[in-house]
């Protein structure tokens, strides 16, 4: 089953514990250690911020940030490792605390045209054609201050300057509706792929969908993914979970909600995920009371649940399911669901 899935994560996902209200409780780990980590852990693929792959990209030249990355991938061919995707990390940067693609300067929009550039010159070193856009801060605090019809064609503007740069690229949108700013432009799956046609080629636009996004939404995480495959236009996946609308937790996948994973699982049996040999991304991130010798566990864990979720998807009766919905029993197929997850017969 593990061969079927191909499972990846970010250097980011193995971190010091930091949060918004106290500092790191671990030591940090190199990036070549992290890499190492990676097979024992039973995944194949590692996702990248431009400035992962490359730190302190903004003092370099285009050919110093080229090297950088090629050395980044022998180490990735050493350890047997492929690059899933690249995402420019603009939200960090002072230049973009107004949106980077969206904000109001002149000057700070083409600072941010010119880093995604960079961004795709790392990916082709790298040997992936996805990047990935999180527009963090493509938004408003208050909606007065920008003009929202200015703000979208402006974002247009990027991504088409992004397809036209490297023709075989591909540009999946990662929505989220809110967090770090108050209102996003793109907050939704349907904004996003609705946006998607707009572009100069709609073909080489997708999306990458946060199961904690789409909850803070308010919406269910299968859905998004089933209205995404069925188009043909999911790319990537985040699995994590969320205990209800607050902040971005990212908890290991399967603990707060388990019957919404189990669907997460089912939508991408039943729209073939597997069989387009993306990747299954875990963005999670470990407790910060975890000791350093355990802060890997949460990786290994969200990958068992997801695994042992397929499992449970296989082996639900389909005769049972089917008799329900033709009797138009929901209550018993509920319950035989349930029965399932908990590991009691069904019938």
């Amino acid at each position: 089953m593990a061969a079927e899935y191909r499972f990846s994560f970010g250097p980011w996902n193995i971190h010091e514990g930091a949060d918004p209200f106290g500092p790191g409780v671990r030591p940090s780990l190199s990036f070549a250690e992290k890499l190492r980590l990676y097979k024992r852990l039973g995944f194949d693929g590692v996702q990248f911020h431009d400035d992962d792959a490359v730190p302190n990209l903004e003092q370099l030249s285009p050919a110093e940030i080229r090297r950088q990355a090629k050395e980044i991938k022998k180490m990735l061919d050493d350890e047997g490792l492929v690059a899933e995707f690249v995402a420019p990390r603009l939200w960090e940067d002072p230049r973009g605390i107004d949106g980077g693609y969206t904000a109001n300067d002149p000057a700070c929009r083409q600072w941010a045209v010119e880093r995604s550039l960079r961004a795709i010159d790392i990916a082709q070193e790298l040997g992936t054609n996805l990047i990935v856009l999180w527009l963090a801060r493509e938004g408003t605090y208050i909606r007065e201050s920008k003009n929202p019809f200015e703000a979208l064609n402006r974002l247009l503007q990027a991504v088409n300057r992004l397809l036209e740069y490297d023709p075989t690229v591909t540009i999946a949108i990662e929505p989220k509706p809110n967090e770090p700013m108050d209102q996003a432009y793109l907050p939704t799956v349907g904004h996003a792929l609705a946006f998607s046609t707009r572009t100069g080629d709609p073909a080489r636009v997708g999306v990458l969908i946060e199961t904690a996004h789409v909850l803070l939404a308010g919406l269910d995480p299968s859905d998004e993914m089933a209205f995404a495959l069925s188009m043909g236009k999911l790319w990537s996946v985040h699995l994590n979970d969320q205990n209800g609308l607050k902040f971005d937790e990212d908890k290991a996948f399967g603990s707060a909600n388990l019957r919404a994973a189990f669907n997460q699982v089912r939508v991408l049996e039943l729209g073939g995920y597997a069989a387009t040999g993306r990747f299954v991304g875990l963005d999670v991130k470990a407790m910060r009371t975890q000791k350093p010798e355990a802060a890997t566990r949460h990786l290994a864990n969200s990958r068992e649940i997801f695994l042992r979720l397929v499992e449970k998807v296989r082996t639900f009766p389909k005769d049972l399911e089917a008799q329900c919905v033709a009797n138009r029993d929901y209550e018993a197929l509920e319950m035989a669901i349930i029965r399932h997850l908990m590991g009691l017969p069904v019938a």
